[in-house]
């Protein structure tokens, strides 16, 4: 074996030192929570049997945990040995947008809470996932006007340098159960940038997949929404309200899971004519998973309500759609780490190594 075959097969072998992986790291990273916690959740409500499935979406829930704590405590270190390189995030047009993962990873955590944890721990851990969704709340909320504001006042922005990325500071708080007009102002504006601009640079490819996390979330929170209403609007003594919003929830649901039919078709297509020309890899992969899986749990909820089984179906083989690309995503990203391939900060990328 030559040496530089040994040297591409040490760890962070592209990097110039191993502190240079708390030195570039970025919110990005936060993208891979997003992507597990999703598959985690979709794979524990398919509405199939198979030995040993719950145990594995209960071992990706758990990894998931692993990860967003690995990755805070890298993040936070940042802030704390480069803190003047850290805070240019903020002038970063791209970079910045990832802020709104980091809730978004923790939403699936905190979800995974009441469908892992309760049966497992008991009804303690109610309390606990009450705080963590006012903490994912702040943090969404933080994400959703501040980022906003910072794109207004600080950042160079263009319509023809426009991605679905701007989706992600606002559609953080649409987890948490708000923000659907603000995402579908901005999908409005991508729209139009797409026809007028056409695709964006292949690096930017799993973007076009953005626009479905908004859409499936939406769909899937008014169909959450429509089927709690009854329940909580009674017991406030506003039962004929309460069964006019359960309606209303599954029309918008349905309308919602209709629109988002209809855009991944449209990513498919696009998916399909950036593969022709070749996809570099990056964290951006991520953006395949996420999306596709708030889809396909919306999908597995109008089969739970509906009973039909087109939805049924059609759910269960998105999930494994999501499964397999979290697969491809998931060794590509640990390949990436191991060199040190993806510690990359566009922000500093100018700056000389010191």
């Amino acid at each position: 074996m030559t040496c530089s075959t040994t040297h591409r097969y040490k760890p962070f072998s592209h990097l110039t030192r191993p502190r240079e992986v708390i030195r570039q790291f970025t919110p990005n990273w936060f993208a891979a929570t997003m992507g597990t916690g999703v598959l985690a959740l979709a794979l524990a409500q398919l509405p199939v049997n198979l030995p040993g499935l719950h145990v594995i979406a209960e071992a990706l829930w758990l990894f998931t945990i692993g990860l967003f704590v690995l990755f805070s405590v890298l993040y936070a270190a940042r802030w704390v040995m480069f803190f003047h390189e850290a805070r240019r995030i903020f002038g970063h047009s791209t970079v910045s947008m990832f802020f709104g993962t980091i809730p978004m990873g923790l939403a699936t955590i905190l979800n995974g809470l009441l469908l892992f944890g309760l049966p497992r721990w008991g009804s303690d851990v109610i309390p606990l996932a009450e705080a963590l969704w006012w903490l994912d709340v702040a943090m969404s909320l933080a994400c959703g006007v501040l980022i906003p504001f910072m794109m207004f006042t600080r950042q160079e922005h263009s319509i023809d340098q426009m991605t679905a990325v701007w989706l992600l500071p606002v559609v953080a708080a649409e987890v948490g159960a708000f923000s659907l007009p603000v995402a579908f102002s901005i999908l409005t504006i991508l729209m139009l940038r797409m026809a007028l601009h056409k695709l964006p640079h292949a690096n930017m490819a799993a973007s076009s997949w953005l626009a479905l996390g908004p859409i499936g979330t939406g769909a899937l929170g008014m169909l959450l929404l429509g089927t709690d209403a009854p329940a909580i609007f009674a017991a406030n003594g506003l039962a004929s309200v309460g069964e006019m919003a359960h309606g209303l929830g599954l029309i918008a649901g349905i309308t919602l899971w209709g629109f988002g039919l209809w855009w991944m078709l449209i990513a498919v297509l696009i998916t399909l004519r950036y593969l022709r020309a070749g996809i570099p890899f990056n964290l951006g992969w991520w953006g395949f998973t996420f999306p596709l899986g708030v889809y396909a749990l919306a999908t597995l909820k109008l089969a739970s309500l509906l009973q039909l089984e087109f939805f049924s179906v059609f759910g269960s083989v998105l999930v494994v759609a999501l499964a397999l690309m979290w697969l491809i995503v998931a060794k590509r990203t640990v390949q990436g780490a191991y060199k040190g391939e993806l510690f990359v900060s566009p922000c500093i990328a100018g700056l000389a190594n010191k």
